[in-house]
């Protein structure tokens, strides 16, 4: 019942901005800075920790592996500016600011047995290193108090995860470090090491500290991730005031299985916590995000008394709420979500907090209110948010995204900037209702498109080989903002789920059922394929591609269907062996004579490591509209477009003969589209339906949060006449 009833309360949120009673503060996102302009000689670079400048103009961000901190300002929030590299010679791990300086923990260990760190103080104004204080260990947090007089260090000297499974003990054991300031300069003399050994049930001879947070009166939260355990210092003398166990939580209707497949109906029983980040709501509760990095995974956050008693344990909130929004990560289920930072802030008379999920990538704002916290929103965060920092003052939040994946091509790392104002979310621009049973329709990989004949707005939408143990046909409302996901149909095949299917097409059959391209290989298990399927989604008929096709196959195969007259057309992504260079086949398929046809189609010339293809074809009045995309995301995207083919000259050759090639002409470019989301252009713009109204919806493939930040877009666009 607890969970019908977090699932209501989250449909109702994640609904809310569609009929709006009274104006609401909430965050949009207004900028994304790609952390790479300020180091562009280094071939990997990220963001983790982040933190702001007592003016809130400037942010600084540790960068691991690029050995060093990095600036930007903004002082226009909707344009931020590089502003600077700074090399510490190791591996930053997390930084503060207090008053002029930069304070950052940097690792200098040589092993996981041998640790060291240092901490260094960087002058903001001359971005120059003016002290170093040898910590001992390995750092990982490093926080200050509010009266920017005394600093905190958790120096973990982290386990070997691929020694002994990872378990511990792994000496040398982890401690907490205590700095004093005065005047805004540190005093390395006053340097505290406090034993935490001997407190937690597990490991207790091998406390591995993770995060840091000081309350009002100058105590300091510790977390012992792997010891699943939480320590409470007196930030003046060092003394252990009080510890506990962060316990272990039960979770109902979770996905528990990566099998290609969204089922909420799954349970783990006592789970430990494992908090990672740890923040104080006032002077006697503080909040911990659950990553469960070791052996938990309650992909969960904890609100905790100071005497360690369970004020609200949030349970499945953020995985229901991710799933809602197609953000789910079905291939990471032992974590789930996974909850790393968290940040707080007073803004107005809201006392809010952020709980950034790193492979949902979504940050989720919470209201406290003193009691259970009310679920507000969740952001778009770009790829595995890490860091956040609030800047009340300036109604901004921004975000930390560490991944870099450039040498797979995929997105870089990316500091992102939300403002707070009156107004509606703008993300996310789709959600799912729940089912039948009360649970989150989940969805990911939307892939391809067709609009109803008849109802204006309502769209049928498949997803594509992420979820290819259950492939499936979603009902869209999209004439709600956002747009709604109200059912959802499982292909079938001998009354069981169609396995291995990866849909990339869909198109009416004009008898209430729905042709689907399937993209595949020959050699493979599921081969290239068009496929029948009744108004129950069961397969009633497959075809597969005429074999005369075949010895020129590679896995680029249909991203589209459409369908004129008796004919289905599909757009096939790339170039076959048996193609020009530049050239991409439509196949035609009469569904009366079963013949097939085809004709070629110019593709635009690649830049210089990329590709172009074909990811949609659809049929309207004398024309068909193609997507036509490269493989490329972020700043090097180029090519996002939809192009249109006159009908008339889809008079298909047979195989095996001279293809004739059709001419094209644009429709739009969408990559403005793609632009005012402030994030970064997806790469799978993947599929495109025209309604009876003549409007045209655009929506991207998240491909399954996998390498990717999540985001699913769809929007309208004007093709023309």
């Amino acid at each position: 019942m607890k969970n019908l009833r977090i699932l209501a309360a989250l449909t109702a949120a994640l609904l809310g901005s569609v009929t709006p009673t009274i104006a609401a503060e909430v965050f949009n996102r207004v900028a994304s800075f790609p952390v790479a302009q300020n180091n562009p000689e280094a071939e990997v670079t990220s963001s983790e920790i982040i933190t702001a400048s007592d003016d809130g103009m400037l942010l600084v961000y540790s960068d691991s592996p690029a050995g060093g901190i990095g600036f930007i300002d903004i002082t226009d929030p909707k344009a931020p500016k590089a502003a600077g590299f700074l090399s510490l010679e190791g591996e930053p791990t997390s930084v503060t600011i207090v008053g002029a300086k930069v304070y950052a923990a940097v690792n200098t260990s040589e092993s996981k047995v041998n640790p060291s760190g240092k901490l260094v103080v960087v002058d903001i104004a001359t971005k120059a290193i003016e002290a170093t204080v040898d910590l001992g260990g390995q750092p990982d947090s490093v926080t200050h108090n509010q009266k920017d007089d005394l600093l905190a260090i958790a120096i973990e000297n982290e386990r070997d995860e691929d020694l002994n499974d990872g378990d511990l003990p792994q000496m040398p054991a982890g401690y907490l470090v205590l700095l004093s300031l005065k005047d805004g300069v540190l005093d390395p003399a006053s340097l505290k090491k406090v034993d935490l050994t001997g407190l937690a049930e597990v490991g207790p001879e091998d406390p591995e500290p993770e995060f840091v947070a000081f309350n009002g009166v100058d105590e300091v939260a510790v977390t012992l991730q792997e010891n699943n355990h939480i320590v409470i210092v007196d930030g003046r003398t060092g003394t252990v005031k009080a510890h506990f166990s962060a316990g272990a939580t039960t979770l109902e209707n979770v996905d528990t299985k990566r099998d290609g497949a969204l089922k909420f109906t799954g349970k783990m029983e006592d789970v430990a916590r494992e908090p990672d980040a740890v923040k104080w709501l006032d002077d006697s509760r503080l909040v911990i995000a659950n990553e469960g990095d070791w052996k938990g995974g309650s992909r969960s956050f904890t609100i905790l008394n100071k005497d360690g008693t369970v004020a609200y344990e949030a349970g499945t909130t953020l995985e229901l709420a991710a799933a809602q929004m197609g953000h789910y990560p079905e291939a990471r289920n032992r974590k789930g979500v996974e909850p790393e930072g968290l940040e707080t802030g007073t803004f107005g008379a809201d006392k809010l907090f952020f709980v950034a999920e790193e492979r949902s990538s979504l940050v989720a704002v919470f209201k406290d209110t003193g009691a259970a916290p009310e679920y507000l929103q969740s952001l778009p965060s770009g790829i595995s948010p890490e860091g956040l920092v609030a800047i009340p003052a300036r109604n901004l939040l921004a975000t930390a995204n560490e991944l870099d994946a450039r040498a797979d091509g995929l997105a870089g790392s990316h500091v992102m900037i939300y403002e707070r104002a009156e107004g509606t979310p703008a993300y996310p621009e789709i959600v799912s209702d729940l089912d039948a049973d009360g649970h989150p329709i989940g969805f990911a990989a939307l892939s391809g498109a067709v609009a109803d004949a008849e109802k204006p707005g309502t769209l049928y939408v498949v997803s594509d080989s992420v979820l290819s143990a259950q492939p499936s046909i979603y009902t869209i409302d999209a004439t709600q903002k956002p747009a709604r996901i109200t059912s959802k149909l499982i292909v079938t095949r001998g009354g069981d789920a169609a396995q291995k299917l990866d849909l990339e097409g869909i198109t009416l059959d004009g008898e209430g059922g729905f042709w689907l391209a399937s993209e595949g290989r020959s050699d493979r298990l599921v081969p290239h394929a068009l496929y029948h399927v009744d108004k129950d989604g069961k397969i009633t008929e497959e075809v597969a591609f005429p074999e005369a096709l075949l010895p020129s196959e590679i896995r680029f195969g249909a991203e589209g269907v459409t369908m004129i007259g008796d004919t289905l057309w599909v757009a096939i992504q790339r170039e076959w062996k048996d193609d020009p260079a530049g050239q991409v086949k439509l196949l035609g398929y009469n569904t009366k004579d079963k013949k097939w046809t085809a004709v070629r189609y110019p593709l635009d010339a690649a830049a210089d490591g990329a590709w172009n293809g074909l990811s949609e074809i659809t049929a309207h009045g004398d024309y068909v509209y193609l997507i036509e995309r490269d493989n490329q995301v972020a700043e090097k995207a180029a090519l996002k477009k939809v192009y249109r083919v006159p009908v008339a000259e889809l008079q298909g050759a047979e195989l095996g003969g001279e293809l004739p090639l059709v001419t094209k002409e644009l429709a739009i470019d969408l990559l403005p589209q793609l632009a005012r989301a402030n994030g970064y252009a997806a790469e799978k713009v993947e599929s495109l339906a025209i309604d009876k109204d003549g409007i045209a919806y655009v929506i991207t493939d998240n491909d399954g949060v996998v390498d990717n930040s999540g985001e699913t877009f769809l929007f309208t666009v004007t093709l023309g006449k």
